[in-house]
């Protein structure tokens, strides 16, 4: 890693999320084993920009595009990485997974993506986000790219835990279009995207991380 430990106090004009605090280092243990030395990655909704410094300093061969669909969010991500040290961060930009042009504003991404990564969205958003977000995912993934999620889900035959059934109930309360989502929809909206399940790895806190990219050939040919 670099300049931040972990133990400075956030930078001058920066937000901070005790979660994406607690959560960095699993994730970025999590990524170093399902990605490449090498790549370039879109974050979809970097909100405090705390994800894109960390993993930036963790994953250097990674050029790493953060985005999100609140301007007021970049100050923040640019302060994190400057404290961070990190030149492999590019400027932010704004992106609205609904929108049909991905960035919304300016011109077009005109190159692939190895990776795209986004944390903690489905759920405080609304539905229609998810399938926009594979949609999204299939135009801009190299063939090889994979979609990596992460964040909790409710899934068939797994009980739900007491602090996830609280969380939902707080996000369904706070707004009814938000809620934590059934795994199983989320994956068939990906599959009508092209895009399926290649891992599944639980995380502390009741969250998943899920790697989708589409059928290997191999894959394909075998079935």
């Amino acid at each position: 890693m670099t300049a931040s430990d972990g133990n400075e106090p956030p930078p001058e004009g920066a937000r901070f999320s005790p979660a994406a605090e607690r959560n960095r280092q699993p994730i970025l243990d999590a990524l170093r084993q399902v990605l490449p030395m090498q790549g370039h990655a879109l974050e979809i909704a970097s909100g405090t920009g705390q994800h894109a410094a960390w993993f930036a300093a963790g994953l250097p061969g990674w050029a790493w595009q953060p985005s999100d669909a609140q301007p007021d969010a970049f100050g923040s991500v640019a302060a994190w990485c400057a404290q961070a040290g990190v030149a492999n961060v590019r400027e932010p930009v704004l992106l609205d997974v609904l929108a049909t042009q991905w960035p919304s504003a300016g011109p077009a991404f005109t190159t692939l993506f190895d990776a795209l990564y986004c944390a903690n969205m489905l759920h405080i958003s609304p539905w229609a986000t998810c399938a926009a977000l594979m949609q999204g995912a299939a135009r801009h993934l190299a063939p090889q790219g994979v979609l990596i999620l992460y964040g909790p889900y409710l899934e068939q035959d797994v009980p739900t835990s007491p602090g996830n059934r609280a969380f939902d109930d707080s996000l369904r309360q706070t707004d009814p279009a938000w809620g934590l989502r059934q795994l199983d929809d989320v994956l068939a909206q990906a599959a009508q995207a092209g895009l399926h399940l290649r891992l599944r790895i639980t995380m502390p806190a009741n969250n998943l991380l899920l790697v989708l990219g589409r059928k290997l050939a191999s894959a394909a040919r075998a079935a």
